[in-house]
């Protein structure tokens, strides 16, 4: 009976939050599939549900739409940057504090965590003059060294925590055979960090791929921007197509639904590896 009782809670608690979280979802849906007449009719359903949104936005059939698959090309290839770079980087980091024990890696560590402390819209100015002072305002690497720069800190302390459960016994052991710590990276640490390397990569993939405010500050070119900033640039009309602004919205959401439910015991695992000591 108590069993029954606390799953009766659990159910009362959970059908009105997955409500409450899918229904914005469904609204995003509903208006990819209805004319711009039915959008705002305020029914549950169209009338005439219809695919032609999606026509026009595959065929870039809108001034605003004049470079959807170049912008979502940009938004890929910056998020798959940023994932991997973060990785290799947070990688190394987690190696050399955790395992090699690199002097003041531990003080590197909390300064760069520190950096969490400060919002990151109040970075942003000081990350467009230090971009500009480099020349690299309107190229898209100003976006993924931003990125990479806030998604590192959580990245290698992620890692770090994971890679202090692995037993020190299989490095002495490597060391003992005469594995170089370069050998002991490969060889070792690596296969043994695979759930968490993944769900720090898929971590960062989705922090890039999902940034406006950087994004939009640091790309100014229709050509090179994000999809998620011109996005953006449907609310400067008087009279924004909301239909193709909320289908392409949809298409635009599908790409990370997707790899995360394709990693999600990864992302699980790997993220909260070393949140309980042994």
């Amino acid at each position: 009976m108590k069993k029954i009782v606390t799953e009766a809670k659990l159910l009362l608690i959970g059908i009105p939050v997955a409500i409450w979280t899918l229904l914005p979802i469904y609204n995003l849906f509903l208006f990819s599939i209805s004319t711009k007449e039915e959008a705002f009719a305020g029914k549950l359903w169209p009338d005439h549900p219809t695919l032609r949104n999606f026509e026009l936005v595959f065929r870039e059939q809108h001034h605003f739409l004049g470079f959807f698959w170049r912008q979502l090309w940009n938004s890929l290839l910056i998020a798959v940057a940023v994932g991997v770079i973060t990785l290799l980087v947070a990688t190394t980091a987690a190696f050399a504090i955790s395992r090699l024990k690199a002097r003041g890696g531990r003080f590197v560590l909390n300064c760069a965590l520190f950096t969490y402390f400060i919002p990151a819209a109040f970075l942003a100015v000081p990350m467009y003059k230090a971009m500009g002072t480099y020349g690299l305002l309107n190229n898209q690497w100003a976006l993924i060294l931003a990125m990479i720069t806030i998604a590192s800190p959580y990245a290698i302390w992620v890692l770090k925590q994971a890679s202090d459960k692995l037993p020190f016994e299989l490095d002495e052991a490597a060391r003992i055979d005469g594995a170089s710590p370069l050998q002991l990276f490969r060889l070792v640490y690596l296969p043994l960090m695979a759930p968490s390397l993944v769900a720090v990569g898929i971590y960062a993939l989705l922090l890039a791929w999902n940034e406006y405010l950087y994004a939009f500050l640091l790309l100014s070119s229709d050509k090179d921007v994000t999809l998620a900033v011109a996005l953006g640039q449907f609310m400067s009309a008087d009279d924004s197509p909301w239909e193709l602004l909320m289908t392409t919205g949809l298409i635009y959401a599908l790409p990370p639904a997707a790899i995360y439910y394709v990693f999600k015991r990864y992302m699980q695992s790997g993220l909260t590896a070393g949140a309980v000591k042994a």
